[in-house]
């Protein structure tokens, strides 16, 4: 499984952006997630959703502003963001993990992270 995240970017405080990541494999049986990272910290849980696109799941600190979404026939997931904040600034990693549970952790697969910085 192959992971290539794209969409992040510079935007103000309030701001919106919408994070993509293509997947190569056997998509539709891959929960995937989505994860960030500020430095200085541990990278941290941000979403997920099962192979179906039926459950979904979120960090408490992005609950009612973020949403995660797939597209199974384009391999593709999504991480909708709005009402953005400063400290939601860090590197924002796609993965994916060969089960079908709504999982938050033991991911196995990887994508290169891009960078969402937002200004106050």
């Amino acid at each position: 499984v192959q992971l290539q995240a794209s969409g992040g970017g510079l935007v103000q405080a309030g701001g919106s952006l919408r994070l993509s990541c293509a997947a190569s494999g056997t998509f539709s049986l891959l929960t995937m997630g989505w994860f960030r990272q500020a430095p200085g910290k541990e990278r941290e849980f941000v979403a997920a959703i099962i192979s179906s696109g039926g459950s979904t799941r979120y960090a408490d600190s992005v609950k009612g502003r973020f949403t995660i979404s797939r597209d199974n026939a384009r391999n593709m997931v999504y991480l909708q963001m709005h009402s953005l904040k400063p400290e939601d600034t860090a590197v924002y990693y796609c993965a994916a993990v060969r089960s079908p549970l709504l999982l938050s952790y033991g991911f196995d697969y990887w994508g290169q992270g891009t960078q969402v910085t937002v200004s106050s």
